[in-house]
């Protein structure tokens, strides 16, 4: 399978690789608002509400036979390490938005997790192909701990508006905080900006 390679996203950003404030490690720490849920591959489901054309639920078998891809990214983590060349393979945002319908009203998509996260982008920062429903990390099934069996991956963001145990997108016709944002995160998690908290 080919690779599409993400890693130069950061010239769009004017900024180096690797973030001010970061350090590069070739370690993939397990950070997480709790523990790691249970979750069954028979009763697993993804959903697809609010400001849509078409509200769907998945299967883990019906989500995984979307049309797909890997592609070659950056991580970059809120509490300063960063991880390159990480290469995730999954559903793109834009293919999943193509797939339901997006209404003209909706800019702002909120991510649902298995264990009550939730984290906010508006809708423009969701609809770029780097924006990954991933389940495989470097040719393996992406780890529990690390939010298997999917998970979202924003390279262009901290890693904390990307979605561990990923349960459901709600399209938004205004802006939501979600669990960090509430919490004193920034809304807007640049990491070239260095917008760490609000």
């Amino acid at each position: 399978m080919s690779v599409r390679d993400v890693t130069g996203l950061h010239e769009e950003f004017e900024g180096e690789r690797l973030p001010p404030g970061q350090r590069e490690t070739s370690r993939f720490p397990v950070l997480s608002k709790g523990g790691t849920p249970s979750w069954s591959p028979e009763t697993w489901t993804f959903e697809v509400w609010g400001a849509v054309d078409e509200q769907v639920t998945f299967s883990l078998e019906e989500f995984r036979d979307l049309p797909s891809e890997t592609q070659r990214q950056d991580f970059h983590c809120v509490t300063g390490w960063s991880r390159f060349d990480n290469e995730f393979t999954g559903v793109t945002f834009p293919t999943l938005a193509e797939l339901v319908g997006v209404r003209d009203d909706a800019c702002h998509v909120m991510f649902h997790g298995f264990d009550d996260y939730t984290t906010d982008l508006s809708l423009d920062d969701c609809m770029r192909e780097e924006v990954l429903f991933t389940w495989a990390l470097d040719g393996e099934p992406l780890p529990d701990d690390h939010g298997g069996p999917v998970r979202v991956v924003t390279p262009h963001r901290y890693a904390y508006k990307g979605a561990k145990w990923v349960s459901g997108v709600e399209f938004l016709t205004e802006k939501e905080l979600g669990y960090w944002e509430r919490r004193g995160y920034s809304d807007s998690a640049n990491p070239w900006n260095e917008e760490r908290y609000s």
